[in-house]
């Protein structure tokens, strides 16, 4: 238990996890993203989805963009201030 919750309040970890999220998103859209659209749905049903996979779509990369900037930023900022520490 001590393990999970130094991780979940580890500085990394809502980045890693949109990341991560974005990741698994992009992949599971490979292997079947328009599986829904080769069943027999009603209009609305299908119109709903789409509307939710374009803005997934749309969005999820920018996101993804946002949280390794962020990682990367993090990860700079804590090597130039350990550098400094130790000098």
């Amino acid at each position: 238990m001590e393990t999970l919750k130094n991780v979940v309040t580890n500085e990394y970890f809502p980045a890693a996890a949109v990341l991560s999220g974005v990741i698994l998103f992009w992949i599971l859209g490979l292997f079947g993203g328009l599986s829904l659209l080769s069943t027999r749905q009603s209009p609305v049903t299908t119109l709903t989805w789409m509307m939710f996979v374009y803005a997934a779509a749309v969005l999820s990369p920018l996101a993804g963009l946002v949280a390794a900037v962020d990682l990367i930023r993090r990860w700079l900022q804590n090597r130039q201030t350990s550098a400094a520490e130790s000098a």
